[in-house]
């Protein structure tokens, strides 16, 4: 029999080829496969959009459909301010906020910045401190403390309203219309209202005879009573000063007398200056008793 050669048969390698390799491991790596994922259809969407928006037809049309629902959802019922509350002060307050806070009701609440609104009312001169804020119904509350006048500064600009820190509240038309407030005068008393008060206090046994304090100088006060009588006070220590005129004249009725002037400036030497009347009989005496 004749033999049979078998042809020997080659074997494919099932490695894969280096590129394929690569390939593979590539798939493998999460950072290549969120990119794949992720970013490939984010940028080809961005692309797209791009090249839309390049219109500017395309861009005009789209603000102006933001701009349609951005209105048609700030001008829902819901979000519409239709009056204002003032809560606090009086009617001349209140008219002053209101001219200086002019809105067009109704108006819708995201138009409002309500902490300028809060900021200008703050800015008056009566006003201590605001509150601003939107109440359900659609009432735009403002709430003010007002400040509380202590004393009435005379200065060049007339009469004065001011509160315990020298700030001023208001311009005052008569002196009757507030007489159970103290008056102050001279240069600079406004800016020391807290010393002022102190020394009305203690003038309080002095009664109605107390017309108001004098700022001398700026650094010092005059206790101006009826009958043209001051009490000069020092710098230093000025209610000692006058606690001791009180109680000389509650010992010796001081100041029911010819006296004009008390000064006690100089605290080791007190001076009484007497009316000149006074001391015209009191010369005349002298000479009498000196013949």
């Amino acid at each position: 029999m004749r033999s049979l050669r078998h042809r020997p048969t080659t074997r494919m390698d099932p490695a894969p080829s280096r590129w394929a390799w690569r390939m593979q491991r590539l798939m493998l790596t999460p950072a290549f496969l969120l990119a794949l994922r992720v970013g490939l259809p984010l940028a080809l969407i961005a692309g797209g959009a791009g090249w839309w928006l390049s219109d500017p037809r395309n861009l005009q049309g789209l603000r102006d459909t933001v701009a349609e629902a951005r209105a048609s959802f700030e001008t829902r019922p819901e979000f519409m301010v239709h009056l204002m509350a003032i809560d606090g002060g009086d009617d001349a307050l209140a008219a002053d906020i209101r001219e200086i806070v002019p809105l067009d009701f109704p108006v819708s609440s995201f138009d409002l910045n309500l902490g300028e609104i809060r900021e200008r009312v703050a800015e008056l001169a009566p006003v201590k401190s605001a509150g601003v804020r939107i109440r359900p119904g659609g009432v735009l509350q403002i709430e003010v403390t007002p400040r509380q006048p202590v004393a009435i500064w005379r200065g060049r600009d007339g009469l004065v309203l001011v509160d315990v820190t020298g700030t001023h509240v208001g311009l005052l038309p008569k002196r009757r219309a507030r007489a159970d407030l103290p008056v102050l005068a001279g240069k600079g008393a406004d800016s020391a209202v807290p010393e002022a008060l102190s020394l009305i206090r203690a003038a309080a046994p002095l009664g109605e005879r107390l017309r108001g304090l004098v700022r001398m100088g700026e650094r010092r006060w005059d206790v101006v009573l009826d009958r043209d009588q001051r009490i000069l006070l020092p710098e230093e220590a000025p209610i000692e000063a006058l606690e001791r005129v009180i109680a000389l004249d509650a010992a010796q009725d001081m100041l029911n007398r010819d006296v004009t002037r008390v000064d006690m400036r100089l605290g080791a030497r007190p001076t009484l200056q007497m009316s000149a009347q006074a001391a015209t009989l009191w010369w005349e005496i002298k000479k009498a008793s000196d013949r």
